[in-house]
């Protein structure tokens, strides 16, 4: 399996860079935000978690504290690397077939925009084979207006600060990002892919992978909640 960059993603600064341009140092000092919290509300407790997507663990360890039974999958070896306490498979998402189902699937990480509409199914697909019958699948999705309302910048962390400079069209309904992370001792920046969905054209994403929404489970609507929808016999 190479760790070849993927068309459009790139990324600079200290340390590993993986094959969709994150920064393996960086990710692992950004603190989780109240993601857990939400998913653990919104499923059994002690469920099963597929989190695809785990990167360095930052929402897999909390999860793990809470109780859960993680499977983590990433493709990058140095992030999973720093994860601790789940099992961890290595593979690109959309390739990713146990021959398992779980509780619950995580896609995290606003993944579900992907700039390769065929990505974007086969990660889709991929939490669809892996979910049990009675399951749940949590997607995150990005804001409507998140490209719309560039450039901007918050804090992360202690003392660091993200700015999104630039969200560029580069045909097709599909913007390039580019993010810049500076903190005190070194500075970082994240150049990827990603195609704006509105609700319709994401349920419509959803619906054509087999899953139905099921609930927005914050108010910005930015955490969903699927169920899978059975396959049809005869």
């Amino acid at each position: 399996m190479g760790d070849e960059r993927r068309d459009g993603y790139d990324g600079t600064g200290p340390g590993a860079i993986t094959p969709d341009g994150c920064a393996v140092e960086m990710w692992s000092r950004l603190p989780v935000d109240g993601s857990p919290e939400v998913i653990e509300r919104a499923v059994p407790a002690g469920a099963s978690i597929l989190e695809l997507g785990c990167g360095v663990g930052r929402m897999t360890h909390p999860l793990l504290d809470r109780g859960f039974t993680v499977t983590a999958v990433d493709e990058s070896p140095e992030m999973l690397a720093r994860v601790r306490g789940a099992r961890t498979v290595r593979s690109p998402i959309e390739h990713l077939d146990l021959g398992e189902r779980f509780d619950v699937v995580l896609l995290a990480s606003f993944l579900v925009h992907a700039g390769d509409p065929t990505v974007r199914r086969g990660l889709l697909e991929t939490c669809r084979r892996h979910v049990a019958d009675d399951g749940s699948v949590l997607v995150q999705r990005e804001g409507e207006d998140w490209y719309r309302n560039v450039p901007r910048e918050r804090p992360v962390g202690r003392d660091g600060l993200m700015r999104v400079v630039s969200a560029t069209p580069v045909g097709d309904g599909v913007n390039s990002v580019h993010i810049e992370y500076e903190f005190p001792d070194a500075r970082w920046t994240h150049t990827f892919r990603a195609r704006p969905l509105d609700t319709k054209q994401f349920e419509r994403a959803l619906a054509d992978a087999g899953l139905a929404v099921e609930g927005y489970l914050t108010d910005d609507r930015t955490w969903v909640q699927a169920r899978p929808v059975p396959h049809r016999t005869g």
